[in-house]
């Protein structure tokens, strides 16, 4: 029959009790098949990851300035990497930097979680943080 058509007899569920075919055009179910994979990767929420740079020094001024952007992005619905850098001799200030990381958690506690505690990599002390807010802003 699919071959009087000029169409193709394809397997569509082959588990089942008897298999299931249908005459179809087969290069047409590919690209349906193609077209719903890609509808559905475009639908997939996008995770935006964006950093946030803290001194071992950093002064209360500066430390709420960029706890008001660190706020704004975690109710965009972005992760945050907030980390401190340690330049030249500030290495030495480890407990400095992880006591600004800890009070940086703790004031955007009710805009997102804490995901990753802090901790050391090179010359960088690292936490992440992700957002409380789920799905797409309207």
């Amino acid at each position: 029959m699919a071959d009087e058509l000029g169409l193709d007899l394809v397997e569509i569920a082959p588990k089942a009790n008897p298999p299931v075919c249908k005459i179809i055009d087969y290069k047409k179910f590919l690209y349906e098949q193609k077209k719903k994979q890609k509808e559905i990767k475009a639908n997939a929420a996008k995770v935006v990851v964006k950093e946030i740079r803290l001194g071992p020094n950093t002064d209360d001024h500066d430390f709420n300035f960029k706890l008001k952007h660190a706020i704004k992005f975690l109710q965009d619905g972005a992760k945050l990497k907030v980390y401190v850098f340690f330049k030249g001799r500030t290495i030495i200030y480890k407990e400095k930097g992880e006591l600004i990381l800890l009070r940086f958690a703790q004031e955007v506690e009710e805009y997102g979680k804490v995901e990753q505690m802090p901790k050391m990599e090179g010359k960088r002390m690292i936490m992440l943080v992700a957002s409380k807010k789920t799905g797409k802003k309207n």
